[in-house]
């Protein structure tokens, strides 16, 4: 549990991005607030809509009792209103993540600066985000259809469901994200898997609170920017990538020890008490007139 509440926590770091680069995370609010109002609106003319066709779909419960025939269609409705709102979140994020590439180049390009002191020279392109976001809605899909059929088990499937969707999406969402901070370092799509499933717990804490973010309203419209700020850094916390500190342009951190020395002579562990090299001489005092200038006279 110390790890997925660790990649959790690399979401709450993403936020941190709003005081280094405040105007770049701006702009990704953009695309997410345009992507947003389009599947709201679709969400709710779904739910809308869901009431009769739910009774279209169960006919033959007609001659149920209205207790039984109430619980089957709620089960459903709440089953199939959940695996569409996972649907529109995992399509939210890969629609946004597309047309808004170049929004969020410029975040993550920002946070590595910020984070690392260097930024990958690769590019990730408009096409190949758009290829990540087709499968990614396809894989979405999928994991909409397991929740959608465990939602159906009788008395917990409303709960189970739950669970298994934000598990599964949440677990998308995490390698969706991290695919650009891993992809400009060379990593293909089998070596991005591979990390995630060596760092799973992480992988699926910054997932998992990503994606119950999404869940709240406007929640993935404000959060977006953060998502793609804390997966670069959980993409450099899995790869071992040292933070740039304070000494990194060569000043000495605050609080970085000094190694310890003998004698009473300048520390050649500290140069700043070495005398600089090109210092004038102090002068030696003049012989004494009353002292003898040839000793051997």
């Amino acid at each position: 549990m110390k790890d997925f509440f660790a990649g959790a926590g690399m979401l709450a770091h993403g936020l941190g991005q709003w005081r280094r680069t405040p105007g770049a995370m701006a702009l990704g609010l953009i695309p997410g607030a345009v992507v947003g109002l389009v599947f709201g609106a679709a969400l709710v003319a779904w739910g809308l809509a869901l009431p009769g066709l739910v009774d279209d779909w169960t006919p033959f419960a007609e001659d149920w009792s209205p207790t039984w025939a109430g619980v089957l269609r709620t089960a459903i409705g709440i089953a199939s209103f959940g695996a569409a709102a996972l649907v529109a979140i995992v399509s939210f994020t890969a629609v946004t993540l597309a047309i808004g590439e170049p929004v969020y180049d410029r975040i993550w390009r920002a946070t590595e600066r910020s984070a690392i002191g260097t930024v990958p020279d690769a590019d990730y392109g408009f096409w190949r985000a758009a290829g990540d976001s087709a499968r990614l809605v396809l894989r979405g899909v999928l994991a909409a259809a397991v929740a959608w059929a465990v939602g159906l088990v009788p008395l917990v499937g409303g709960a189970l469901g739950f669970v298994t969707g934000v598990s599964l999406t949440g677990w998308l969402l995490a390698d969706e994200l991290t695919s650009r901070a891993l992809s400009a370092r060379g990593l293909d799509r089998r070596a991005r898997r591979a990390l995630l499933r060596a760092n799973r717990a992480r992988a699926l804490g910054f997932g998992v609170a990503t994606q119950l973010c999404f869940l709240v309203p406007l929640g993935a419209v404000a959060v977006m920017p953060a998502a793609v700020a804390g997966s670069t850094l959980w993409a450099h916390a899995a790869l071992g990538l040292t933070p740039r500190t304070a000494g990194s342009n060569g000043a000495r951190p605050a609080d970085a020890p000094r190694l310890a020395t003998r004698g009473t002579g300048p520390s050649e562990s500290d140069p700043a008490s070495a005398p600089a090299p090109n210092a004038p001489r102090t002068a030696q005092p003049a012989p004494s007139a009353t002292e003898p200038t040839d000793r051997a006279r």
